[in-house]
């Protein structure tokens, strides 16, 4: 693969007077290589010859000053390149995100951080190492050509050995980094879910079972950073014998010749302080090279994320209400990387305006999915999903999701009084207004208890609630935006009888006033709704009229 994707180097422009500093840094550092070999030859040579102390005095101020300046550059190289990958990949961040909100949370957290880090590494370190790779070695050999051309020949010869190992070796390593990186993503994905079902395998006593499963999976991560680990050793032994043998053959080769007269000790030195030079920017390329390999296997993965077409894109047209207008899905299929059939398949449905439609299926028929369709969290592989005459992909989403509520199967409470929970979406609800939406979802009644009722804290930190109590909060932040279009899913699962009996007069009451879709196993649910569609296996089976 090229050293940086194309992508990257398209958002590098912003910082191009940065990286072409540094890339003047790298070719100081290495003309500054060619000086102090030159000057710690001479200094040696005419030491020899009996030179006294001031005598070499100009040569020791210029072999002091080309280290101090050959230091100096190293560092303003190693700042430079730091610089411009901090300010390109804090860029970066944001957009990963933003374009992996349809994403596992896992999986994108583990890309956002521990991806970006890694390309850090390749960006900061392994990009300019490559720099000085090309510029020190021909420097070296252009140099040791005009002192002793028969050395350079040596080293040219020796020279591709280094290259076409790291070569040979990192195609090997950049297929182990990309199995590393998918066993790590695959235990942050397995790791979410299982925090998050905490509660649910607690009461079914399988917590011991899904610690042997993370267990296994971490082993699977152990064992392939443990690979990774061992190709990047062994290639480093390699590379260091290659490297060695060279710097071996060349002294071997100035040795007998300086012992023969065939080249003078001044020169002879020179090449023999310069042959670790020519292999060293080779070495540390291969060190850095396995250093970058996980920035390079997520490279292509976060640049796809960062660069997805955003929601807001172009021009977004004003969406139609959705209790004027009928929502259609037409042959809409929604296909998961992570799941090998589609979770919906071929759907066509209509919900008419001010129809009340309840969506029954077993679980991972697609139901959620089809909700987070008109939701516009989710768009169609296939197909479309459209507001009257508009795709809803084409209209202004906040516009959309301003007119509408949901509440998902497992809600969340925030840090914060009751009334802030329930006020969620409609931050400037009086306290009437408050109350009585949770009258109309039944939590009136638990809320009254507390004790200071409203202003009860709750979240983390505050009073806890039990599932049934937190279900019907989301309900009364749901019904509190007097929604065009209302989503639940299962709205009334952990509720007792007497809950469940509020929850469906409510819907009778809000019935035939807006739009509504209900997800649900519920058969005293799915009574209150003037039509009962079936999901199965992604595709809708039966469809039934309810009398009215």
């Amino acid at each position: 693969m090229p050293i940086l994707d194309p992508r990257l180097v398209r958002r590098a422009r912003p910082v191009r007077r940065m990286l072409v500093m540094d890339a003047v840094l790298g070719v100081v550092a290495g003309l500054l290589v060619l000086a102090q070999a030159v000057l710690l030859a001479r200094v040696a040579a005419r030491s020899f010859d009996g030179a006294r102390l001031d005598e070499l005095a100009v040569p020791l101020a210029l072999f002091v000053a080309a280290t101090f300046g050959r230091a100096a550059a190293a560092w303003g190289f190693e700042v430079a390149g730091r610089r411009a990958a901090t300010d390109v990949l804090a860029d970066l961040r944001p957009d990963v995100l933003d374009g992996g909100r349809h994403e596992s949370s896992a999986d994108v957290a583990t890309l956002a951080v521990g991806g970006i880090d890694a390309l850090e590494t390749s960006f900061a370190r392994y990009v300019p190492q490559v720099v000085l790779a090309l510029v020190v070695p021909v420097a070296v050999l252009v140099l040791v050509a005009v002192i002793d051309p028969i050395s350079a020949a040596v080293m040219l010869l020796t020279l591709p050995l280094v290259p076409v190992f790291m070569w040979l070796v990192g195609r090997y390593t950049e297929r182990r980094a990309r199995e590393r990186w998918q066993a790590l993503s695959l235990l942050a994905t397995h790791f979410l879910d299982v925090v998050r079902g905490l509660p649910t395998l607690r009461a079914f006593n399988r917590s011991e079972a899904q610690a042997a499963q993370i267990a296994d999976v971490s082993d699977r991560y152990r064992r392939a950073t443990a690979g990774t680990l061992r190709v990047a050793f062994l290639s480093g032994a390699v590379l260091e014998l290659a490297a060695t043998l060279g710097i071996a053959l060349v002294a071997v080769t100035v040795g007998v010749r300086l012992v023969e007269g065939g080249i003078a000790f001044e020169p002879a030195l020179v090449v023999l302080v310069l042959a670790p030079e020519l292999y060293l920017p080779l070495r540390n390329l291969a060190a850095q090279f396995h250093a970058s390999a996980d920035g390079r296997a997520v490279a292509e993965r976060l640049l796809d994320l960062a660069e997805r077409p955003r929601e807001d894109a172009g021009v977004a047209l004003p969406p139609p209400r959705a209790t004027e207008a009928v929502l259609q899905l037409d042959d809409v299929t929604v296909v998961y990387p992570s799941r090998p059939a589609p979770a919906l398949d071929g759907v066509d449905l209509a919900l008419r305006p001010l129809e009340t439609v309840a969506l029954v299926g077993e679980s991972g028929a697609g139901k959620s999915t089809l909700a987070a369709l008109l939701l516009g969290l989710v768009r169609p592989d296939v197909g479309t999903v459209r507001v009257g005459p508009s795709d809803l992909g084409a209209c202004d989403l906040e516009q959309w999701r301003s007119r509408l509520a949901w509440v998902p199967q497992r809600p969340t409470l925030f840090r914060g009084t009751v009334a802030d929970n329930i006020r969620l979406g409609v931050p400037h609800a009086t306290d009437g207004e408050v109350r009585v939406a949770a009258e109309l979802a039944g939590a009136d009644g638990f809320v009254a208890a507390l004790p200071a009722r409203y202003e009860t804290m709750v979240g983390d930190g505050g009073r806890t609630v039990s599932a049934g109590q937190l279900q019907r909060l989301a309900l009364a932040r749901a019904f509190l935006r007097d929604p065009d279009l209302l989503i639940l899913d299962e709205p009334t699962a952990n509720l007792d009888p007497d809950s469940v009996e509020v929850v469906t007069a409510a819907l009778e009451a809000l019935r035939g006033e807006r739009t509504i879709l209900v997800i649900t196993h519920d058969a005293a649910v799915a009574a209150c709704a003037d039509r009962v569609v079936r999901l199965e296996r992604g595709r809708i089976v039966e469809r039934v009229m309810e009398t009215v």
